[in-house]
């Protein structure tokens, strides 16, 4: 072997270590994401779906209180936090880049980001919307009434965390999976096919694009109210940023498709339930 080649050999065996050195570990990479979700919010997002569940039973013409303490254990096990998280961590590891991953964080660790995320938060797991919901709607009638910017850099916010077309065809999605699933375990009796029941619900868009655009103003409003005009500007700068863009366009598929699947999930599960009796 000539000295040329064995120098060759001991240049490619270094990069070799050093490759393998400069990559993160499955567990180092694991840590970093359990840091992207906790800096971000994203955990918290992800366990407040088990507060929409109830929802659940009124698709399919029932009322979650029909079936008493099955129905808490029910959601308690299908929305289980771990179970969530789990799943983001296992799509996440595949999909989200370490420069996406890093400009979030930076934000959400700042002192604005930091502030952002603890109303965000709060509001995530608030289980009263309907309160949520009035308050809301107070502040933007008085924002309106007195003619406030603010009400422009409120919408901007909105428009900034993810595509409003996006939203609607993945809660179209998430009906679908629900009913076909509850369907094929026999919990309802369909009387359409899947094309038919898309059709039906893409009819109702109008509605559901005018519902998603007051309820959002409302829940931004009752949120940031305690941020100034100029914070409420900059965090809305801050998400039109074209890496945060796709931080969110990612975050907003991950969580449509772990409730998709939770709730086609539920669909089979609710096959086993049978309404409380009244003693």
């Amino acid at each position: 072997m000539t000295s040329m080649i064995r120098a060759g050999l001991l240049v490619l065996t270094l990069c070799a270590a050093i490759v393998t050195i400069a990559k993160p570990s499955d567990a180092q990479n694991t840590d970093r994401l359990e840091a992207f979700l906790s800096a971000t919010g994203f955990d918290v997002a992800l366990e407040s779906m088990k507060l929409t569940a109830s929802s659940a039973p009124a698709m399919i013409g029932v009322e979650a209180e029909n079936f008493g303490l099955q129905w808490t254990a029910l959601v308690a096990d299908i929305f289980d936090a771990q179970k969530m998280h789990d799943m983001a961590i296992d799509i996440l590891s595949q999909t989200l880049e370490d420069d996406l991953m890093i400009h979030a964080v930076d934000f959400y660790t700042s002192d604005l980001g930091a502030r952002l995320l603890v109303v965000e938060n709060a509001s995530h797991m608030k289980d009263d919307d309907e309160l949520k919901a009035e308050s809301g709607q107070a502040i933007v009638a008085g924002l309106v009434q007195i003619g406030s910017p603010r009400l422009e850099e409120l919408k901007r916010l909105n428009d900034a965390v993810g595509s409003e077309d996006a939203s609607i065809h993945a809660i179209q999605e998430v009906q679908v999976r629900f009913l076909m699933a509850a369907a094929a375990a026999g919990v309802i009796e369909l009387r359409m096919d899947e094309t038919d029941l898309r059709e039906n619900l893409k009819r109702q868009e109008g509605e559901m694009r005018r519902n998603m655009k007051v309820n959002g103003l409302a829940a931004s409003a009752y949120t940031y109210q305690s941020f100034s005009d100029d914070e409420i500007s900059a965090y809305a700068a801050a998400l039109e940023h074209p890496k945060m863009q796709k931080v969110y366009a990612l975050m907003n598929a991950v969580q449509f498709e772990i409730m998709a699947d939770r709730y086609e999930q539920m669909a089979l599960a609710m096959s086993e339930l049978r309404p409380t009796q009244e003693l």
